[in-house]
């Protein structure tokens, strides 16, 4: 009952229509309990975010909710709260500065270690934390690394420096636990700075699908006349899609979900690097 998303492309006018054509993938039923959804992106360099802490919905519908978003980077969320009220500020995806992140899965054994892990922050970033979640926290313990590395201010920055500051977080938070008894962490992450899509898969079922050329351009286009003659490059379009926490009948068992042979596994344990007209880039965690 929660979803995480992450997008790319290099058409912001068909970043929208590429979310609704995953509609089915991005969906998730409520089944009883109050979700939260949020989706954040950057437009006219401006980092932007729509959240809502509860969906009184039988179904939340996040590519509905995106179609009118001109955007090609979008960091989306469906939130089943285990942590912290169902409330903005505890509705991801969680924003400082250019930076934005959103995690399903729960920090293990995170009441025993949520003292340290704050206290690991470094001071000028603890104080913009917001909520009580988890995930805020491993948010601003990522951020510590990058400042750590020298690279917290930095509008540029090699993507390799932030796929070694998700690594070093997800390590803390597990030495952590394990020194009181918990498991590794089993978290999914998305984190974009407005140039790259990075996410991290330690935990339930991720994958990933890509739109590229003039086939899957005229898919999206359909019947728009207006829009077509907006876009008539249409053979440079690329867009990656990545998304975790499929429900069951979207088993990543095979090729990708049931009966959605467009989408390809991402293996356990990896970190996704998504780029502007690039396929993705896949690493071990």
């Amino acid at each position: 009952m929660a979803r995480l998303f992450g997008l790319i492309g290099n058409r912001a006018d068909l970043g929208g229509r590429v979310l609704a054509s995953e509609a089915d993938a991005l969906r998730v039923q409520s089944k009883g309990a109050p979700l939260g959804w949020g989706i954040g992106f950057y437009q006219g360099g401006e980092v932007l975010m729509r959240r809502r802490p509860i969906d009184d919905h039988d179904t939340v519908e996040v590519a509905k909710s995106s179609a009118d978003v001109r955007a090609d980077i979008v960091v989306g969320h469906v939130r089943n709260a285990t942590v912290g009220a169902l409330r903005t500020e505890n509705t991801h995806p969680f924003r400082y500065r250019q930076w934005l992140y959103a995690q399903t899965g729960t920090v293990p054994s995170f009441d025993a270690i949520r003292e340290r892990l704050v206290a690991s922050v470094p001071g000028f970033l603890r104080s913009s934390i917001r909520g009580e979640t988890d995930a805020e926290i491993l948010f601003y313990v990522f951020l510590s690394f990058l400042h750590d590395a020298g690279k917290l201010n930095d509008n540029v920055i090699e993507p390799a420096r932030v796929r070694d500051a998700l690594r070093s977080s997800v390590a803390v938070v597990s030495a952590m636990a394990a020194e009181v008894g918990g498991d590794p962490a089993a978290v999914n992450l998305v984190v974009s700075n407005g140039e790259h899509v990075f996410a991290l898969h330690a935990g339930a079922q991720m994958g990933y699908r890509l739109f590229s050329g003039k086939g899957d351009a005229e898919a999206l286009i359909g019947d728009d006349v207006t829009l077509r003659r907006k876009t008539p490059e249409l053979a440079q379009m690329h867009f990656s899609l990545v998304a975790s926490d499929f429900d069951d009948d979207w088993s990543m068992a095979g090729s990708g979900p049931a009966g959605h042979s467009h989408w390809k596994v991402v293996p356990e344990r990896a970190i996704v690097t998504l780029e502007r007209g690039q396929d993705p880039h896949i690493e071990n965690l």
